[in-house]
């Protein structure tokens, strides 16, 4: 992985919240990529309940300021930064007064799921995206982790398909086992319509379940990585009939061999 680059999206990641199978591995894959002189940018949302003091989040304002149209709506985008100690490892926030500030990361104190979670997820996407286009830094690889962060490959693909900065990036989604409850607002096929992505390309929306939403990701992605020891059975069949690379589990203490083996020789040649 010498002089590659390798752009982390994620809806989690330690040590900014608590342990997951995601959170972890987000963590772990820029390390590995890091440690064999690849160069990595890491980004995720900036959930209210991350206490922006202990990890020393600061505001960039040259990133910050634009405005993203979600649904009609302008949203600001705001973009912080951190290092993660000891590891040379920059984290990129992607904030918003109205979709990241309550102190939770996708449910209320109650475990409702918040309904605007679809628009939380395409606000992501897009300010990634925006973000990495302000830093002109063309990725090599782009992996994707965790469902808020699911419609990233959408969004490059067909939103951002001319974009020279990505033509040559080759996008990687982890599928794990840990989704949400019901579905997706079921509006948010319409709010990405709005962005004039065809409803073919996204017809499994019309019931945005976890399954739903993870096959389109995986769809509009070059490869795939099954990062649990299960996941839902239609998801493992889907993987199974894939004709794409996709890199079967491998334990978080053997998973760095099987991932650098992955990306040198099944997404990047």
């Amino acid at each position: 992985m010498k002089d590659k680059r390798g752009l982390y999206v994620s809806s989690e990641v330690i040590p900014y919240l608590p342990e997951t199978e995601i959170s972890s591995m987000s963590f772990e894959a820029p390390r590995l990529v890091n440690n064999n002189n690849g160069q990595i940018r890491i980004f995720m949302p900036r959930y209210g309940n991350i206490n922006e003091r202990r990890h020393q989040l600061h505001e960039v304002i040259r990133l910050s300021g634009l405005n993203l149209v979600i649904n009609d709506l302008d949203m600001p985008l705001i973009i912080k930064v951190a290092s993660i100690p000891k590891e040379r490892m920059q984290v990129y926030f992607i904030d918003n007064d109205d979709y990241f500030k309550r102190k939770a990361t996708y449910a209320d104190e109650d475990g409702n799921f918040f309904e605007d979670n679809d628009e939380r997820a395409i606000f992501f996407a897009k300010g990634v995206i925006e973000t990495v286009k302000k830093l002109n830094w063309s990725p090599d690889i782009i992996h994707v982790h965790g469902w808020l962060a699911s419609f990233l490959p959408l969004y490059l693909r067909n939103y951002y398909g001319t974009e020279p900065l990505f033509e040559n990036s080759k996008i990687v989604t982890s599928v794990y086992n840990q989704g949400f409850p019901d579905t997706l607002n079921k509006d948010v096929i319409e709010k990405i319509k709005f962005d004039g992505i065809e409803e073919e390309d996204i017809t499994e929306l019309k019931d945005p379940t976890y399954s739903n939403v993870m096959k389109v990701a995986v769809k509009n992605s070059d490869a795939a990585i099954i990062s649990s020891e299960e996941i839902p059975a239609d998801l493992q069949s889907f993987l199974d009939d894939l004709d794409k690379p996709v890199l079967k589990y491998h334990k978080m203490e053997d998973f760095s061999q099987a991932y650098l083996d992955f990306y040198e020789t099944k997404v990047l040649q």
